[in-house]
C-alpha cells in the first residue's frame, strides 16, 4: 500500500479542504501585518507561495495538530484562534494522578504552527485546537522542496523566514527558562 497523501491525512483528521491558497496576496493587509513569516514577500511571491499551499477550515473544538502524531507539514493561520497545549505527565510525587494539560499559548492570525516536526521529522510536540472557526494554509515539506526547485527565490526566502521563526522561539524559550531558574534560586540565596 502506498503512502497516504497530505489531502487524505487532513481529511482523516476531519479538516475541511477548501482547495489551494490562490491569491494569498488578496487575503488583506491584516494577515501581512500579523505574520512575521510573510512580511517580506511581494504580492507575486505570496501568490506563488499560496499556490503551493492547501487551504483548510476547522470548526471550534476541532484538533488541527495532535501531540505525538507524525507530521511533514505546517500551518499558517489565516483567520481564527488556536489553543496550543502540551500533555503534562503525572508528577513523581503523585504517580497515581492523571496527566494534565498545560497551555503553551494561544495562536492567532498570521501564526505558524507545526514547523518543528515538518523540518526535523519528529512527532508533534503539542496539540493545536481551534477555539473558533479557523482557516489555515497547509505547507508540506514536499511543497517546500518543489518551491525551491521551481521558484528558488521564493523557496529560499521561505526557508529563511521559517529559520528566523524557529530561532526566535528558541530565544524566547531560553529567556523563559532563565527567568524560571532565577526565581528558583532567589530563595536559596537569601
Amino acid at each position: 500500500m502506498g503512502a497516504i497523501s497530505l489531502e487524505d491525512k487532513l481529511r482523516q483528521a476531519g479538516l475541511e479542504l477548501l482547495g489551494n491558497c490562490q491569491k494569498m496576496s488578496g487575503r488583506g493587509p491584516g494577515l501581512l501585518e500579523h505574520s512575521a513569516m510573510l512580511e517580506d514577500f511581494t504580492p507575486q511571491e505570496l501568490d506563488t507561495l499560496g499556490e503551493a499551499m492547501l487551504l483548510i477550515r476547522a470548526q471550534p473544538g476541532q484538533v488541527l495538530i495532535s501531540e505525538g502524531d507524525e507530521g511533514d507539514w505546517m500551518l499558517l493561520l489565516l483567520s481564527g484562534t488556536v489553543d496550543v497545549t502540551k500533555t503534562t505527565p503525572p508528577g513523581e510525587d503523585e504517580p497515581e494522578s492523571q496527566e494534565s494539560f498545560s497551555r503553551l499559548g494561544v495562536a492567532t492570525e498570521g501564526a505558524a504552527l507545526g514547523e518543528m516536526s515538518m523540518f526535523d521529522r519528529d512527532v508533534r510536540y503539542a496539540t493545536c485546537t481551534a477555539i473558533d472557526t479557523v482557516e489555515a494554509a497547509v505547507l508540506s515539506r514536499a511543497a517546500i522542496g518543489q518551491l525551491i526547485r521551481q521558484h528558488p527565490g521564493v523557496g529560499a526566502k521561505l526557508v529563511v523566514k521559517i529559520t528566523q521563526l524557529l530561532a526566535q522561539r528558541l530565544r524566547n524559550t531560553s529567556n523563559r527558562l532563565v527567568k524560571m531558574l532565577q526565581k528558583k534560586q532567589l530563595p536559596a540565596l537569601a
